[in-house]
């Protein structure tokens, strides 16, 4: 019976990553298909009898793609240009896409140094420690009105790492870790389950 128990749980440690990750792409994969309407779909465009499975999938793609061809020329940048300036006429509007594009830019560009390092800190409070990244170092009226070195740094939540805080601390409250950012990242979405690799 202890064999069988054994057997049991080991199935489950098994299927239960495996069948939880087939439902996020699923849900993602569906997600991205919904975003093209219907009619636009190649079975729609081509009166094809059967639908094509994750053919929106292909055409968001296809988009994404081009317009990263076209934004990459002359001009496309000055489309863009054009486009930005006037998004920026807009009230409201213009602070809320300014922060999410320098965030993207940061991000997501190849180039970008958006987590620079793995960090340990003494967050919420005293005697509590987190996992943080270094965004980067600070230099301003902060740093001036303190009289010490600081650097930025983003304390992710868990699991959902996504969402987080924006936080300015000395340098010297901070502890940098050996583990790399994706191994820090690994920690804190399996909410400490997973240890980081060991040298």
């Amino acid at each position: 019976m202890k064999n069988l128990r054994n057997y049991f749980i080991s199935g489950l440690l098994f299927w239960i990553p495996l069948g939880l990750s087939i439902v996020v792409i699923k849900f993602f994969l569906e997600l991205v298909n919904d975003i093209v309407p219907a009619q636009y779909l190649p079975e729609a465009l081509f009166n094809l009898e059967r639908a094509i499975p994750g053919s929106g999938i292909v055409w968001v793609l296809l988009i994404i793609i081009i317009t990263g061809i076209l934004v990459n020329n002359f001009i496309g940048r000055k489309i863009i240009e054009l486009w930005e300036k006037l998004l920026d006429k807009i009230p409201g509007f213009r602070g809320i896409y300014k922060a999410l594009k320098q965030l993207s830019d940061t991000v997501l560009s190849p180039s970008g140094n958006s987590f620079k390092k793995a960090l340990l800190v003494e967050y919420p409070r005293k005697g509590m420690w987190t996992i943080a990244f270094q965004t980067g170092n600070y230099q301003g009226e902060v740093e001036e009105k303190i009289g010490q070195e600081i650097i930025n740094i983003y304390v992710p939540t868990t699991p959902n790492p996504t969402s987080g805080f924006f936080i300015m601390l000395p340098k010297s409250d901070v502890i940098e870790l050996d583990m790399s950012v994706d191994e820090a990242f690994k920690l804190i979405i399996s909410t400490g389950v997973v240890e980081p690799n060991k040298g």
